[in-house]
């Protein structure tokens, strides 16, 4: 199927039902009345002269008429190039530059910006913006198609690049991901295997459109449910949004999920609703999930994806999570991040190309037809993701154990080589996470003349809290041993990516400025 077929099918079988709403419960339109917003936006950009394969940037934070314009481009044949509203003007032009963007359909919020990136890039057609009335504004109904105009049918082409995505930029330059009709068909196909709901889901989207949030709401909407558009992740809104809204469904990374949970009165609020609590994007602290499972219920699902394999290539479904916080002797599997789903053999990889058994530390490797064909015209770049036999290398270091249960130790980028020893960040992290005065941390790796690397643990506190240092060093080398345990603290702000990520790079770069020595 192609993407458009989903989009249609939850029109064809729930045409009056709502298709998004607003947090406070109001129907921003029915699924009859996105599909014919969708078919008026494709027309005007027909007659505008964009033709198949053009990429058209979309510049919006979360808002209802901005994921219409994402289907409205896709049924015109064009490319959806998700801008990140969260990045710099020279990030978003450099990437607008690498795909060629022929158009920039921004919220009246971002008309500056875009006027920006029109100065730095050569952009073929003038920006075009819409809002802030939820009909777009007199000049944006005005441009578009009639109300009675339908695109034509999309050609059944599975491989046609249907969006252009940012890469996370947490590791160097952001780089093109094209995902296809063909990726969008497998990954809606493994929403039904493993996440299916009982009824239409309701789904919260709260983080940005650009990234996985946006991508499941095309089997959300593909059931006949409905998108609950938040803009941003604003704790009391969000849960209260849960409760007045009956949702049943909300995507959030671990640290969206560490501010609900820290959110005074998060218990007080009715989950009755919830089916799904999905996490992904980094690995989540046993502790922190097994104290989600308690407030929220036994909803919390983890999966393992990428840009480049989106969203599920192995799935930690509700039950098992839920079974690994109730038992003691299942604790372990918290740190999982499930099994190779139904549509990705996943197996861990040492440098020579072979593939381990349980117990040995290797890197992730996917084989699937879910994962992409390489990055928009940068050859270099996805030879680097290739291994022998076929394999996609995702850069993540992992474990399998003897049950099949996946267990991500880290990047392999963020490796630290302290004294000659090797040590994972994300196993000091999680450790961090236990202590009550900790909201959000991030390990790195700082230049030191002795021992080449020393851990220095760079921590985010919960508003109010102290943090004792020496007592937080003593108690890492107490559980974790000296080599591991962080030889310095420093509290300060962490910075992130559009989506909530901790950027290490940045961090590390800041650190090592004054350094010769890269390793």
């Amino acid at each position: 199927m192609m993407l458009i077929d989903y989009i249609d099918r939850g029109a064809d079988t729930a045409p009056d039902a709502p298709c998004l709403l607003d947090p406070d419960g109001s129907t921003a339109m029915t699924h009859a009345q996105f599909r014919v917003l969708t078919h008026r936006i494709a027309g005007a950009l027909i007659r505008d002269g964009v033709r198949p394969g053009d990429r058209i940037g979309v510049l919006s934070s979360n808002h209802a008429l901005t994921f219409a314009l994402v289907i409205g481009i896709l049924r015109a044949g064009a490319v959806w190039t998700a801008i990140n509203v969260t990045s710099g003007s020279a990030d978003q032009a450099d990437f607008l530059g690498m795909v060629g963007c022929r158009r920039i359909i921004c919220h009246r919020d971002f008309a500056g910006r875009a006027a920006e990136l029109e100065q730095r890039i050569v952009i073929r057609d003038p920006a075009l913006v819409f809002g802030p009335e939820r009909d777009g504004g007199l000049a944006f109904t005005e441009w578009l198609a009639s109300q009675d105009f339908r695109a034509p049918e999309p050609a059944f082409e599975p491989e046609r690049v249907a969006m252009l995505l940012p890469t996370g930029g947490t590791t160097g330059r952001s780089k093109a991901v094209p995902i296809t009709d063909r990726q969008i068909h497998l990954m809606c196909l493994a929403f039904q295997i493993h996440l299916r709901e009982p009824a239409p889901p309701r789904y919260i989207c709260a983080t940005p459109m650009t990234h996985a949030a946006g991508l499941v709401c095309l089997p959300v909407l593909a059931q006949g449910g409905a998108v609950i558009v938040h803009n941003g992740v604003l704790p009391e809104q969000v849960l209260g949004s849960i409760e007045r809204n009956r949702a049943s469904a909300i995507f959030l990374p671990p640290t969206a999920l560490y501010k609900l949970l820290a959110t005074p009165g998060v218990r007080e609020y009715d989950y009755s609703s919830l089916q799904q609590l999905l996490i992904a994007g980094a690995p989540l602290a046993p502790e922190r999930l097994a104290e989600a499972v308690e407030v929220f219920g036994p909803v919390l699902t983890q999966t393992f994806g990428q840009a480049e394999a989106p969203l599920i290539c192995t799935v930690h479904e509700a039950s098992e999570v839920a079974a690994a916080a109730a038992d003691p002797s299942l604790g372990h599997r918290l740190a999982s991040c499930g099994r190779p789903s139904a549509i990705a053999r996943v197996e861990i990889m040492d440098d020579d190309g072979n593939l381990l058994g349980p117990r040995h530390s290797g890197e992730i490797v996917v084989r699937s037809e879910l994962v992409f064909d390489g990055y928009w015209q940068d050859p270099a770049a996805t030879a680097s993701t290739r291994r022998p036999g076929g394999w996609y290398g995702t850069g993540d270091v992992g474990v399998r154990d003897d049950e099949g249960f996946v267990y991500i130790v880290d990047r392999k980028k963020d490796m630290i080589i302290t004294g000659g020893f090797n040590v994972f960040p994300s196993e000091v992290e999680a450790y961090l996470h236990t202590f009550p005065a900790v909201d959000d941390c991030a390990v790195i790796g700082l230049p030191d003349p002795k021992w080449g690397e020393t851990v220095t643990a760079v921590i985010e506190t919960k508003p109010g809290s102290h943090l004792d240092e020496q007592a937080l060093i003593e108690a890492c080398k107490a559980h974790l041993g000296p080599v591991k345990a962080p030889k310095n603290i420093i509290v300060r702000d962490l910075p992130r990516s559009g989506v909530g990520k901790v950027l290490k790079r940045e961090l590390r770069e800041e650190y090592w400025a004054t350094s010769t020595r890269r390793i």
